[in-house]
């Protein structure tokens, strides 16, 4: 018998005339911890959404091999009898329902016919037993964080004899924590005999975990790379995930100038009455003409309600001390007042706040400025086609079209669909929170350049991130926040990922 569990062969997938697959060939072997790695759009979703059925027999060209049988998966059910299990990275769980009724939803414990929901929860205690989940299976799932509803899905595809699990992004919702406790599942699991494939952006994770690693360019196959001859380092995965050297991810900037003071915060507090405390207290921090200033902390420090705060109050906090615009202390009171000012906010969540994901780039690019396409009231379609075409070079949006709807774009190109949207304002200091989250190597790298260019054209940034090498390799100084407040601001030349965790957890 072979010593794949899983082969897929010439595997091809189209979509409208745009090939997504060609052609793809991937391999795993029993037990091992095999990672899908790649830029975004380069395939990965989509190869296994055709595995788990997602995509049925039919619409892709190629075989599936699953214990050295073929296989054509109609539907998700399907694959699911077969031993596959699939955990997206948005949870397919049910927040009014327990975590007992989550386990065993659609494969629910019977006798008789009838559901015997007291062996279902001993049924239940013994999958949180083998996730080291310590919850009342009563639970309800939206009284759980995301790191333990995670776990639940795990759970939920033991529950169904799972030979192999497949998880999309795992890792991208969760602290550092909760990552840790993940991963080393992962492990426990493959000691168990079940074989893990797992889609990461986050290449130290890779590293850590993975004993193989297949890397998709372009919806074709590069490589597949070994932990045991030592092939899966941080440089060989970028130069095969990009197809060049990136020596430093972090581009360096020829020339650092700084103006004036464009912003200044002085003694900046901020009440939010529905949670009923202060979730801001007492800032003072000051952007100059030309500079990167970062904002480092745990979650919860306070960051984004900060970034908030300044973009126009958007979330109605009870305000006090001064905001200051070159020189002048100003009051703004809604977000179009901080535009008018020439302040701009690209929101970490792109998908809930950031974009209209059933609309194309175009529209979405134009959002925030429809008096920048406008005459007499009147939208002009051909302004908005070329403005819209600018930011699509200038930002490297990879897409089809101009029409292309902007939720079927990879997270890398819907996190730059986001920052032209906001650059089409014209700011002269652009808010970035978690600039980077969620995408892949190169279209950091390009964004990181983006931001270059910005600066050397004489904008401000402030950088909030949770990437500590993020904060240190673009920042030109660094704010840590840490329980609303602001614990402590270092030049770029004494900051390290040490002290800049030792004041974050004060």
């Amino acid at each position: 018998m072979s010593e794949y569990i899983l082969e897929m062969n010439d595997i091809s997938k189209s979509f409208t005339g745009v090939k997504a697959l060609s052609n793809v060939n991937f391999k795993v072997k029993k037990g091992e911890i095999h990672c899908l790695i790649g830029e975004n759009g380069a395939g990965k979703s989509t190869l296994m959404k055709v595995l788990s059925g997602v995509y049925p027999y039919g619409t892709y060209e190629g075989d599936i091999v699953f214990e050295g049988d073929v296989q054509q998966f109609n539907k998700i059910s399907d694959s699911v009898k077969t031993g596959i299990a699939i955990i997206y990275q948005e949870l397919a769980l049910f927040p009014d329902l327990t975590v007992y009724e989550n386990i065993f939803a659609g494969n629910e414990v019977k006798r008789g016919g009838i559901i015997d929901w007291n062996q279902t929860i001993v049924e239940a205690k013994k999958m949180l037993g083998k996730v080291k989940l310590d919850v009342n299976p009563d639970t309800l799932i939206k009284d759980l964080g995301v790191g333990k509803r995670q776990l639940v899905e795990i759970a939920k595809a033991l529950s169904k004899d799972v030979k192999l699990l497949i998880l999309d992004e795992p890792t991208a919702a969760l602290n550092e924590d909760d990552s840790e406790n993940l991963l080393e599942l992962l492990c426990e699991l493959k000691k168990q005999g079940i074989t893990c494939i797992m889609i990461s952006h986050k290449l130290k994770e890779v590293i850590s975990i993975a004993d193989k690693a297949t890397v998709l360019r372009d919806g074709q196959t590069v490589c597949t790379l070994d932990a045991a001859k030592g092939e899966i380092s941080e440089n060989i995965i970028i130069k095969n995930m990009v197809g060049r050297e990136i020596d430093d991810i972090y581009p360096k900037r020829s020339t650092k100038t700084f103006g004036e003071k464009i912003l200044e915060l002085r003694n900046w507090s901020a009440f939010d009455p529905k949670v009923g405390r202060q979730v801001v207290k007492d800032i003072n921090l000051h952007v100059k003409k030309g500079e990167i200033v970062g904002i480092a902390g745990l979650m919860g420090s306070g960051r984004t309600e900060l970034a908030l705060s300044i973009f126009g109050n958007a979330k109605s906090y009870k305000l006090e001390g001064d905001l200051v615009m070159n020189g002048t202390s100003v009051a703004l009171k809604h977000p179009s007042d901080a535009i008018k000012a020439g302040i701009a906010y690209v929101t970490e969540d792109r998908k809930g706040d950031g974009l209209f994901l059933i609309q194309d780039i175009k529209n979405n690019i134009s959002a925030a400025n429809l008096n920048g396409i406008s005459s007499n009231g009147i939208l002009n379609d051909n302004e908005e086609i070329k403005i819209a075409d600018h930011y699509k070079n200038s930002l490297y949006i990879k897409a089809s079209s101009l029409e292309q709807v902007v939720g079927n774009l990879s997270g890398g190109n819907q996190q730059k669909v986001s920052l032209g949207k906001w650059l089409f304002v014209g700011p002269k200091l652009l808010i970035l929170d978690e600039p980077t989250r969620g995408i892949d190597v190169g279209a950091k790298f390009e964004i990181y350049t983006v931001m270059n260019e910005l600066i050397k054209e004489g904008m401000s940034i402030i950088m909030i991130s949770s990437e500590l090498g993020e904060v240190l390799g673009m920042s030109d100084r660094v704010y840590v926040m840490a329980q609303g407040e602001m614990k402590g601001e270092l030049r770029i030349e004494e900051a390290n990922q040490e002290n800049i965790m030792q004041l974050a957890t004060q």
